[in-house]
């Protein structure tokens, strides 16, 4: 309870949604065009009592999950041959997942300097799927490959789904293909594990792979779990 207001579980599941991305209320509030007390007075204090459709909307999609977990009401299913309830269904919205295509590239090649990450789009996905490959619809982000250090494995412009390294619910680090970040930039390697230390290896064998890097050296942001790209 926090000043005598209960939370209901779309309010915890914003609050958590918040804590998880590392992002503000307040900052927030400013992403729905609210001033930047909304939210806060929205969780804290229950005013509004619930969220406008086109505000839990870009919520939804910022973090990408479906707008059911953040207050979107349910549906009653009508059976068209008795006209009568047959039961609840979640707002149809709530099927698909808009994950945040984040405007950096993650570079196959030299590296990018990661600045910002702030989301330009988003790519649909479909809620069943996502959970089908056991991946967190909230802890997805999207990224197109830069440079072809990586080929044939991805190549230039194709777009990566990228999943949070902390959201592994083993709590691990798996080898893979990972978004990383090293010295400051944002790059996309093949990564074996060893112990204190992990292999960082271009598949297009032009390139130079580094077969000792303490880990220590390097950000792990998150797996790729999946690609697509141009034919």
């Amino acid at each position: 309870m926090v000043n005598n207001f209960t939370l209901d579980p779309a309010r915890e599941r914003l609050m958590d949604l918040a804590e998880r991305r590392g992002v503000s209320l307040a900052a927030l509030s400013k992403l729905i065009g609210r001033n930047a007390s909304y939210l806060q007075q929205f969780i804290r204090k229950g005013s509004p009592r619930k969220l406008e459709e086109t505000d839990r909307a870009t919520l939804a999609r910022f973090f990408g999950v479906g707008e059911d977990e953040l207050g979107a009401p349910e549906m009653e299913e009508i059976s068209p041959a008795r006209g009568k309830i047959a039961g609840k269904l979640p707002a149809a919205r709530s099927q698909w997942v808009d994950v945040p295509r984040l405007a950096l590239g993650a570079s196959a090649g030299p590296g990018a300097v990661a600045e910002e990450d702030a989301p330009v789009g988003h790519l649909r996905f479909a809620q069943g799927w996502l959970r089908e490959l056991g991946l967190t619809p909230g802890a997805l982000s999207a990224l197109t490959v830069a440079g072809d250090s990586m080929e044939p494995t991805l190549r230039d412009g194709d777009e990566i789904l990228v999943a949070r390294a902390d959201s592994d619910p083993a709590g691990r680090l798996r080898d893979g293909v990972h978004v990383i970040r090293r010295d400051g930039v944002l790059q996309v390697k093949r990564l074996q594990f060893g112990t204190g230390q992990a292999a960082v290896i271009s598949d297009n064998h032009a390139y130079p792979s580094d077969m000792a890097v303490p880990l220590e050296e390097l950000d792990v942001l998150g797996r790729v779990v999946w690609k697509g790209g141009r034919v």
